[in-house]
């Protein structure tokens, strides 16, 4: 069920985007053409996969979810277009495909960021019904903290100045929960206040979603290691290559795993006390230190 779920989730968010590119007018096509082919060059949608299955949880229908989870992916989008540039980790591969910088040119690629970046506060402010303007204020500034300086930005940041340096559990830690985390609980939270979550049920789901946010990182750096470039759409060892500092380089390879599986169930521990089918979610938490992608 986890897998046709995803692939379900996966195909909505991309219908959503293919609109959402549709409706832009033709005056400056190369952009156009780069923004479209950086937000659906592949991946599994983890984002908006959480934005949906969490809303779903709550009782909230599909299509008042669908302007949180193209929004997300906008970001996650852009963050991956930047994070490829030259300047930054100079891959000239993304899940198996040439990066936007490659496949169009550098300053291509920043303003296609640049514009994902925008389209997607385009997006979740739109009105819809069922949705308050309280609850749009909120999405905006969840959404605004977990890309800027307090969340992704800020973490790549922090990422880059680690570069060649030795750096603790603390801080690598530190860094994940900003370059990682924060956009994949920014999904979880954007469910929550889509659904009016009960106080206690949204500060118990964001520690889940902060404990599956660090596991996903952890389980990246693994897959750095034992994954093989096929799997992993760009080079294998890379993180190495660059001389970054990773869980498995600082637990080594078994401790991270230990650590991944401890941060799972420390995530489980939180959905088996809440009154809800969390069946989905219990499975997708399990998927992430099973995944091979």
């Amino acid at each position: 069920m986890l897998a046709s779920t995803i692939q379900e989730y996966q195909q909505r968010v991309d219908n959503q985007l293919k609109q959402r590119f549709n409706t832009l007018e033709d005056s400056a096509p190369t952009l156009k053409a780069a923004m479209t082919y950086g937000a659906l060059l592949g991946g599994k949608r983890i984002r908006p996969f959480l934005v949906y299955s969490i809303g779903r949880m709550f009782g909230l229908e599909l299509d008042k979810l669908d302007a949180c989870a193209a929004a997300i992916e906008c970001i996650h989008a852009y963050s991956l277009i930047h994070d490829d540039l030259p300047a930054m980790d100079n891959d000239e591969l993304r899940r198996g495909q040439p990066t936007v910088h490659i496949a169009f040119d550098e300053a291509t690629a920043i303003l296609a960021g640049d514009a994902l970046q925008t389209l997607a506060f385009e997006i979740i402010t739109e009105p819809l019904v069922g949705i308050s303007s309280e609850q749009h204020i909120a999405m905006v500034r969840v959404l605004a903290k977990a890309s800027g300086y307090r969340g992704m930005c800020g973490g790549q940041a922090i990422d880059l100045a680690s570069t060649n340096k030795n750096i603790d559990l603390n801080a690598l830690t530190q860094l994940h929960n900003m370059k990682t985390g924060a956009l994949i609980s920014c999904a979880v939270e954007l469910a929550l206040i889509a659904a009016n979550a009960p106080k206690e049920h949204y500060i118990a789901m964001m520690d889940f979603a902060r404990a599956i946010g660090l596991a996903f990182q952890v389980q990246d750096d693994i897959l750095d290691i034992i994954a093989t470039t096929e799997e992993l759409g760009k080079p294998q060892g890379s993180d190495t290559e660059s001389n970054k500092s990773t869980f498995p380089q600082l637990l080594g390879l078994q401790g991270a795993q230990d650590t991944a599986k401890q941060l799972v169930q420390e995530a489980l521990s939180v959905l088996a006390k809440l009154p809800y089918n969390s069946q989905l979610i219990a499975d997708f938490a399990r998927y992430i230190i099973e995944r091979r992608i």
